[in-house]
């Protein structure tokens, strides 16, 4: 059955979790953890999650929104992550086209860089065979010429050529919701701001959880046959909580990208390009933006909430102006910027860009099934690895069998559009349809192309709920999102629509700073918040706006800093 995944409900789900006994408890709602729920879900087994932040507050915010077989990781011989992880690109953007698409990838080569023409021909090829690119998406080189015309702001000093090869493009805080939406619809029950605070055990087996819901400060126990511990980078503190941190542990890396207008930096093309000191970053055009990113650099502060240093900025804009000479970015360029924490395998001697980005699954003594290390890419088979490990273990315990995985073949939320080929069919069809809402054809559009197949229940609260826009002071494109946030979305905040649900505060803050008055007003009315909790959310927003634009060290004063 259905489970409601509406904010106004969303203390009636954590009532309903209360004291009851799941098949499976997954701690932690970022992508790996709303893969595992929807896996379980999908076999038929009784599944809740909780998070503590919102759905993809961690790491699953704030990657370089790429599902991409992770190229660079072939130098480190990582051959079958490359293998395993490149084959699942197809299979992802398959499942959920609305979120997910191909993305043509320019790798320019310079004399003494990092890749030359015969490596990057090699690497290319190896890398198409790994990850069974269909032909059409298959590696071509370029001579300096063609490298050029696909990207004239590229270096032309000492350029030799360029390698051109198809990522995906995803949002992957979208994704990790829509995918979260589709668990909840087959069954899954599933919280925001909900942590964990204690572990229950019977007999030195843990059987539960004591939670406190981090809105109102009430506390709920859920049991479970089986925990699964898919924190992302506080992985090790639930491990301490269990006294079952030995053996391999997390070494925490953090990533900075910055956000700048096309204007200022028009780039047409995205570029995968080596910096001077042989570190590789991506520069992607998108929705009239150029990002750029990422850093690689240790990390042992504040998990929750990274931010960008002086440092880290300097670093990408020297790196931007090193690959893009003639564009001369500044500071003052930067609208906004995002900070992300990867939670990956220690491994001793090992610079931050060198360490693996495999995942592992362990287990302690009570039982804790730890998720560890992994990317982005390769969620939906860390799910599958970790469910088929709960499946055997509560068959071996005799609590039933479970078919094998369903997920590959299974659309996310939003995902029935017939198909990844039909989609742009889907597109001008549903587009067409919007313009009898009156929405005009880019709102419409831009509707569908977010919101897929779930465009119909957009659609719906248009008829239903839309002469309310005018009465809060919102235009009718803005209002929709704003409540489908709050109705199908547990948007419990305004920093949950504005940075999950819209990626507005990164790529459109102008929009952000437009609207949040009248959406706040409108979330407090619905969501029946105090004049507290009203001022408390406001400056939360605001909090995370001043982040995205003033680097750590300008903001106290320090400008002391280490790379």
């Amino acid at each position: 059955m259905a489970q409601s995944f509406s904010s106004s409900r969303r203390t009636e789900v954590l009532h309903e979790m209360n004291g009851a006994q799941f098949d499976l408890l997954i701690i932690g709602g970022g992508i790996t953890g709303a893969g595992i729920a929807l896996d379980a879900a999908t076999r038929g087994m009784k599944t809740a999650l909780v998070e503590m932040q919102d759905f993809a507050a961690g790491t699953s915010s704030r990657s370089t929104k790429l599902v991409h077989g992770g190229l660079r990781y072939l130098k480190q011989f990582e051959v079958k992550m490359v293998a395993e992880v490149g084959k699942e690109r197809a299979v992802v953007y398959e499942n959920g086209p609305h979120v997910t698409t191909p993305e043509w990838m320019l790798l320019p080569f310079h004399k003494g860089g990092t890749f030359g023409r015969f490596s990057t021909s090699i690497g290319l090829r190896v890398y198409d065979f790994l990850a069974g690119v269909k032909r059409s998406e298959r590696r071509t080189m370029f001579g300096v010429q063609e490298t050029l015309a696909k990207e004239p702001l590229i270096k032309r000093e000492e350029l030799k050529g360029g390698g051109y090869y198809v990522e995906y493009r995803t949002d992957d805080a979208r994704l990790t919701i829509e995918v979260m939406k589709e668990a909840v619809a087959q069954g899954a029950k599933a919280v925001n701001y909900t942590k964990v605070e204690e572990l229950i055990y019977e007999n030195g087996r843990m059987i539960g959880v004591r939670a406190t819901d981090q809105l109102d400060g009430k506390v709920y126990e859920v049991y479970a046959k089986k925990i699964v511990n898919a924190t992302g980078p506080w992985v090790d503190t639930l491990r301490e909580k269990d006294h079952s941190k030995k053996g391999k542990m997390l070494q925490l890396t953090k990533g900075i990208h910055l956000v700048i207008d096309q204007l200022r930096f028009p780039l047409k093309q995205a570029v995968y390009f080596d910096t001077p000191d042989g570190r590789m970053v991506f520069a992607i055009p998108r929705d009239g933006k150029t990002y750029v990113g990422t850093t690689d650099t240790f990390y042992d502060t504040d998990t929750a909430h990274p931010k960008m240093t002086l440092a880290d900025r300097k670093y990408v804009i020297d790196a931007i102006n090193y690959m893009f000479p003639d564009v001369k970015i500044n500071v003052n360029d930067v609208e906004s910027s995002w900070a992300g924490v990867r939670p990956l395998i220690y491994e001793e001697g090992k610079n931050a860009s060198e360490i693996s980005r495999k995942d592992e699954i362990w287990q302690s003594e009570s039982g804790l099934i730890t998720i560890a290390g992994g990317k982005l890419t390769g969620y939906r088979k860390m799910a599958e690895m970790v469910v088929d490990l709960a499946a055997g273990l509560l068959k071996e315990e005799g609590h039933g069998t479970y078919p094998p995985c369903k997920t590959k073949t299974w659309p996310i939320s939003g995902g029935n559009v017939g198909g990844s080929a039909n989609f742009p069919a889907f597109i001008r069809t549903k587009t067409e349809e919007g313009l009898a809402y009156g929405l005009t054809r880019e709102q419409a559009e831009k509707l569908v192309r977010t919101y897929g197949s779930n465009i119909d229940r957009i659609y719906e609260y248009i008829v239903q709920h839309g002469r309310e826009a005018k009465a809060n002071g919102l235009p009718l494109d803005v209002f929709i999102r704003v409540f489908y946030a709050m109705e199908e979305e547990m948007a419990a905040k305004p920093v949950d629509v504005f940075i999950r649900r819209t990626g507005a505060l990164f790529f459109n803050i102008g929009w952000v700073h437009q609207w949040k008055e009248p959406v706040i007003s409108y979330m407090a009315k619905r969501l029946r918040w105090s004049a507290e909790e009203k001022k408390k959310y406001t400056i939360e927003l605001e909090t995370q706006l001043h982040d995205a634009v003033v680097p750590m060290d300008e903001k106290n004063g320090n400008n002391k800093f280490a790379m």
